[in-house]
């Protein structure tokens, strides 16, 4: 019994009428593609059908085909044609009016010409231009004017250029570059302006360096510094913190840091 994946793939679980890309019936009379001897089925591989499954069908079906419909009026036949296409032929559509016709030539074009999409107006298409562009080309976009562009670019930078990052307006973005820095960038850190990112700090800081964060005015940074302090630190926070649930967790830490001092007495 034929499974009910490949009746979908067969196009039986196709319930969509097919209708052109205008949104009329669908005439097979005169169609360019059969006259090129291209392989098709009516409602469900067909360049002229409006229903981008069946596009991709007639595409994957007939690649050879899809340099002559990169300029099809219609935006979809456009997109998907780019897929398979040859490379030297998408820079004809690198400004192409549709977004989704502009990101499928941002995912093949190569990295020398795909710079010229940093600035395009769509955050998707930015967004799939940081995910490809390495270097001084990806620092480029480190000020675009949307955060997730801007945190992609942090999570992908060399650790040599993410400082650049620690500036970022939100904290989201700081946040990433903070997961990857390394010292110093790291004490310069410890007094941004959210809490999310002071504890993020500590989670990262040597413990020798955990006393600059001691005295945060975050009880939450606190508890992370008495999480992991030495047993010096630790002590004091279990005296002197103003908030009990932060000298609670330092006298934890200070049994932690016993126990295993027993424990290696011991072996």
């Amino acid at each position: 019994m034929m499974s009910a994946t490949a009746d979908i793939e067969r196009g039986f679980g196709d319930d969509i009428p097919p209708l052109d890309w205008t949104g009329a019936d669908l005439d097979c009379t005169g169609c360019e593609a059969r006259e090129q001897g291209a392989r098709c089925q009516r409602g469900h591989a067909c360049v002229q059908d409006r229903y981008a499954k069946r596009i991709d069908r007639f595409f994957r079906w007939n690649p050879a085909l899809s340099n002559h419909f990169l300029h099809h009026p219609y935006f979809e036949v456009r997109a998907i044609a780019c897929r398979h296409a040859d490379v030297f032929r998408l820079m004809s559509l690198i400004d192409d009016e549709d977004e989704t016709v502009r990101l499928s030539v941002a995912v093949r074009l190569p990295l020398a010409q795909t710079v010229r999409l940093r600035e395009d107006p769509h955050r998707e298409v930015r967004i799939r231009v940081a995910m490809r562009l390495e270097g001084g080309e990806l620092l480029a976009m480190a000020g675009d004017e949307d955060y997730y562009v801007r945190k992609l670019v942090a999570q992908r930078l060399p650790l040599s250029l993410l400082p650049r990052m620690l500036d970022d307006r939100d904290a989201e973005v700081r946040l990433e570059a903070i997961k990857r820095i390394g010292m110093p960038g790291l004490l310069r850190m410890c007094g941004d302006r959210e809490p999310a990112v002071r504890r993020e700090v500590v989670e990262r800081l040597p413990v020798a360096q955990l006393y600059r964060m001691a005295d945060d005015p975050a009880w939450e940074v606190r508890w992370e510094v008495a999480a992991r302090a030495d047993r010096e630190l630790a002590l004091r926070m279990s005296a002197a913190d103003p908030e009990q649930d932060v000298r609670e967790r330092a006298r934890m830490r200070i049994e932690e840091l016993d126990g295993l001092n027993q424990g290696d007495r011991n072996g």
